[in-house]
């Protein structure tokens, strides 16, 4: 699996970010592309210590079982649930912006940027883990929007 940690992971998906536009439609799930870019942004933030969503009860049950889903090579499944929930109408500019700022902080940041915090439904991770999580996030969002 690839990772944000990996300059040429990041020079790929800043590529592909920069095919979307504020028209492109997704291919399935409800965001539009602005609430998807900010639904990325909002993960790198979380990985990153930035923000902390609490465990979801469902996370602290079963999420340790799944938590070699979040780095395997193996898709995600469309329309997967999430807890990082964008709902409101954003500017797209600014929200592409944001991501590619996001990315490249993280990116730089490296491991010793990861927050010790567990992720809300996997648990407890390796700063390695979270590098390979969320490139998967990122890419499995840019495929949804067909980049």
């Amino acid at each position: 699996m690839k990772s944000l940690f990996e300059k040429s992971a990041v020079d790929e998906i800043l590529e592909r970010i920069e095919k979307l536009t504020p028209q492109t439609q997704r291919l399935w799930g409800k965001m539009n592309v602005n609430q998807m870019l900010a639904h990325c942004s909002a993960g790198l933030e979380m990985a990153s210590g930035r923000i902390t969503p609490p465990r979801s009860f469902m996370g602290r049950i079963i999420g340790g079982f799944f938590k070699d889903m979040y780095i395997n090579d193996k898709p995600f499944e469309k329309s997967s649930p999430t807890s990082l929930k964008i709902e409101n109408n954003l500017d797209y500019a600014k929200e592409k912006q944001r991501l590619k700022e996001t990315i490249s902080i993280f990116s730089q940041d490296g491991i010793a940027g990861v927050t010790s915090q567990p992720h809300p439904f996997f648990g407890r991770l390796t700063p390695e883990a979270w590098g390979k999580g969320m490139y998967k996030h990122v890419d499995h969002h840019l495929k949804q929007f067909g980049a």
